[in-house]
């Protein structure tokens, strides 16, 4: 029976902790597998980007299609999130998270040795499939092996540098690797990657209880059931809102599979909700979306994720289309976004033991709000480079506050048995916050007249988005509190 926990708050999210534990041999082998296979999937967003020209050329895919590439991925990692997340509470996280890197590793290596568009982008949807799989189970395998409060809070924090860090180094990767070694080497990049973690998995990975109840065999009447009713409508609403939003990125929201995928994805999730208030055993718990720390902090993360991928977006058009410079100097400027991104991740679990992790999302997004203001004095001028190189690298420190402190807000207080589903929520978020941003507010700089003038209304809206998200975040939950 669901019981509703709309108030109910846990210490970790509120409370100093006494100090950041020290991790066993084991702990630290167990956290290099999950942040390594995090990584590995956080690089593949990135990696490809700049390849994607050399790579049209080389399997005959013209410019309209090479938002497949990125597509392709995006549909599948996206769209099975929640399904994966709550299947891996039920049948068992480390099956589901071997498997799904099994497979991220097979199709990297089909990727990688496409011969048409066709393979190719079979290898990109099957990554894409192994990624939903990898994600929301390697987050919830982390959650309830390090247990609630700073050991939690470090292993997150890794985490969550990591997976800042794969961005950043993807952009800087894929241009070394892509001018050296031809666009075939960032997907074998990702298939060295899968080689390495997933021999060390499987006798490191721990395996919930309930999960080895329900690998039995035979099923009980009191076995846990997947709701086939909810899968369905929310993975085909996640997958027709997400093609609408990347499809919308390069083509605008005119053409008519936009408009109808869209409609589409807002209806299905609709019914989704409805379904999920009428079945017994429901994929997603609404009592457990009515917590406040579940609501507001996905709010939080789905903020800074989606501002944080329109200010990189436009800064790249930015640095080279108005001051002129290279690839590889770009690169620069956010590969020392990367390096403060690390001294972030060393540092955000130090400040929620002392400030909460609600205090500390909504700091962090203030801090973010407030950097990305300072962007609106770029011009023309060279001296701009180093104002956007310093303030955009300071903003993704408080950027990175803002996704560790969400995701220990989130998973704060939630039983071991329902963490898949909580970290199906925050990467669902994560997901749907880098796909969003950049089709509803980076492409007013695109379509500007004068790209400056796009760029400065794009950064003064990011900027009042994050603001009022940070307002609205700690008003949401200082009433949880009370």
């Amino acid at each position: 029976m669901a019981i509703d926990t709309t108030t109910q708050t846990s210490p970790a999210a509120d409370t100093a902790a006494p100090g950041i534990p020290r991790l066993s041999t084991r702990d630290k082998l167990v956290l290099f597998v999950l942040c390594a296979a995090q990584f590995m999937v956080a690089l593949d967003f990135s990696v490809l980007n700049v390849a994607l020209p050399g790579l049209g050329r080389d399997l005959g895919m013209n410019t309209s299609a090479l938002q497949w590439a990125v597509t392709a991925f995006a549909l599948p990692s996206g769209g099975f999130l929640l399904l994966f997340g709550r299947a891996g509470d039920l049948f068992g996280r480390r099956r589901l998270f071997l498997t799904g890197l099994a497979l991220f590793g097979a199709a990297s290596l089909l990727s990688t040795l496409a011969w048409d568009p066709a393979s190719f982008l079979t290898g990109r949807a099957l990554q894409g499939l192994g990624a939903a799989a990898i994600v929301p189970t390697g987050m919830s395998l982390l959650t309830t092996t390090f247990p609630e409060g700073p050991a939690r809070d470090r292993a997150l924090g890794i985490s969550g540098t990591l997976l800042s860090l794969g961005f950043t180094i993807g952009m800087v990767a894929g241009g070394t690797l892509t001018d050296t070694f031809g666009w075939r080497s960032t997907m074998a990049l990702l298939t060295l990657f899968a080689l390495i973690v997933l021999p060390l998995a499987p006798g490191l990975l721990p395996e919930s209880p309930q999960s080895l109840e329900g690998m039995g065999g035979t099923p009980t009447p009191h076995s846990p059931r997947l709701d086939v009713p909810g899968a369905i409508t929310v993975t085909a609403g996640l997958l027709s809102l997400i093609y609408a939003l990347s499809t919308a990125a390069d083509h605008g929201f005119g053409r008519a599979d936009v408009l109808a995928a869209l409609a589409a994805g807002l209806v299905l999730l609709a019914a989704f909700v409805l379904v999920e208030s009428r079945v017994a055993a429901p994929l997603v718990s609404l009592p457990m979306l009515r917590r406040r720390t579940v609501a507001w902090g996905n709010i939080g993360g789905l903020v800074t994720f989606s501002m944080m991928s329109t200010i990189v977006f436009v800064l790249t058009l930015y640095l080279q289309e108005i001051l002129g410079l290279s690839a590889f100097e770009t690169g620069l400027v956010f590969g020392f976004q990367g390096l403060l991104s690390v001294v972030a991740g060393t540092l955000a679990p130090k400040v929620i033991g002392r400030l909460g992790a609600r205090r500390t999302l909504v700091a962090s997004l203030t801090g973010q709000g407030v950097l990305t203001a300072s962007l609106l004095l770029l011009n023309t001028h060279v001296w701009s480079a180093w104002l956007a190189t310093v303030a955009v690298a300071l903003a993704s420190m408080c950027h990175l506050g803002a996704i560790i402190s969400y995701g220990v807000t989130v998973t704060s207080g939630v039983p071991d048995e329902e963490q898949g589903l909580a970290t199906g929520l925050v990467t669902s978020t994560q997901q749907v916050g880098i796909t969003v941003g950049i089709p509803l507010l980076g492409v007013l700089a695109t379509t500007s007249g004068d790209l400056l003038t796009g760029v400065h209304t794009v950064i003064a809206l990011d900027t009042v988005i994050v603001l009022g998200a940070a307002l609205l975040t700690g008003l949401g939950l200082r009433r949880s509190r009370a």
